[in-house]
């Protein structure tokens, strides 16, 4: 600082030459260097605290900005709480109703609607109940089939399986009989004489009731994006309350061709079939026939199907190929089919020689369209 005055300034005839101690103050003496001294300090100090000032200001600045940047930031989005509630619904239409080769609508139109809610427990456990409706046309005239179920869904990785009880319901039907009373009144054979009673010209005869129900169990085994393959097991006591107990099983295949086959137009495609096998056991004695007077032994069957589906957004198309290995004369006594002509059909079991078509081959094809409450909805 004296360095810096010294060179700036000039000094006086007093001082100019004058050292002083180590231990001396350099005090200016005159009022001029006073005065000169007072204003250098003060420029000095303004230059430090300004400096300081500079200083702190850009650290407080950039804390500022960080803090700022803590604020600001944008949030993540929220995560969507789970729901375990879900609700599947849907409908269809088809030229033909086949339930395990079987027609259920006399090869004619039929639809269909069901309705589901689901509980998942978690992402591999789901609980659920439902109900479905299908037009048929049974020798009884049952008004429809109304199906109740509920089970289990658990997933263990490429294992889904599907454990539940299914109960057939077909309400509205009357006792079909193939007699009539000498005043023309249907009954007498096996159902009670009546109006309300149904008269087939065939001989062919059928409760009022059929209702029945039955465990299940299926299992579907994903081998990768293209490929499943799968089982099921059916058991009843009583298929169609005719008194014969029922099991049916069977294996299932799916191929799902990559999402990419058809473009982006947004339509898949899947090619699937399956073949089981329905083995039945011994009517009551409604159905019996002079060889078998407490029941007949229904035959048990082969059958199958494979056909090509085509998917788009809640839609599918399925076009598929049905058959069994039941004759005409046996496919006859097991359905009670009120159309069945003939008269050379005969089997064991249908002595009549009545021989039905309900239980050949079938081509059917199958709009529907089915959506999720939590996919479809929102």
């Amino acid at each position: 600082m004296l360095v810096f005055l010294a060179s700036r300034y000039p000094c006086y005839a007093s001082d100019c030459g004058q050292v002083l101690p180590q231990s001396a103050s350099p005090v200016p003496r005159g009022a001029l260097e006073i005065r000169l001294y007072l204003r250098v300090m003060g420029i000095l100090m303004k230059k430090i605290i300004l400096s300081v000032a500079a200083v702190l200001a850009i650290g407080v600045g950039s804390a500022a900005a960080a803090d700022l940047a803590k604020v600001y930031k944008k949030a993540p989005p929220p995560v969507a709480a789970f729901d375990p509630w879900d609700i599947a619904f849907g409908s269809a239409i088809m030229n033909d109703y086949i339930f395990r080769g079987v027609t259920q609508s006399n090869h004619k139109p039929s639809v269909a609607a069901y309705f589901e809610p689901r509980y998942n427990i978690n992402k591999d456990l789901q609980l659920y109940i439902g109900t479905s409706f299908e037009s048929i046309s049974f020798a009884n005239r049952a008004a429809a089939e109304v199906d109740v179920y509920g089970g289990i869904r658990p997933t263990f990785g490429a294992f889904a399986f599907d454990i539940g009880i299914w109960g057939y319901l077909y309400p509205g039907g009357n006792c079909a009989d193939g007699n009539t009373t000498t005043g023309g009144v249907p009954g007498g054979g096996v159902c009670a004489v009546s109006a309300q009673t149904i008269f087939i010209a065939n001989g062919n005869v059928m409760k009022k009731d059929v209702s029945f129900a039955e465990v299940y169990g299926k299992v579907i085994y994903t081998i990768n994006d293209m490929f499943a393959i799968g089982g099921n097991e059916f058991y009843t006591p009583n298929f169609l309350n005719s008194g014969a107990w029922g099991n049916y099983a069977s294996i299932t295949g799916k191929f799902t061709a990559p999402s990419s086959t058809f473009g982006s137009s947004g339509i898949g495609m899947y090619v699937s079939g399956e073949f089981g096998r329905q083995w039945l056991g011994t009517s009551d004695r409604f159905y019996a026939v002079p060889a078998f007077p407490n029941g007949i032994p229904y035959a048990s069957y082969n059958t199958w199907n494979a056909g090509i589906g085509f998917t788009y957004k809640v839609f599918t198309l399925d076009l598929r190929y049905s058959d069994t290995d039941l004759s005409y004369g046996n496919c006859n006594a097991f359905t009670s089919a009120f159309n069945g002509s003939g008269s050379t059909n005969l089997t064991p079991i249908n002595p009549s020689g009545v021989g039905s078509n309900w239980c050949g081959v079938a081509g059917v094809a199958k709009l529907s369209a089915d959506l999720t409450a939590m996919t479809n909805l929102k």
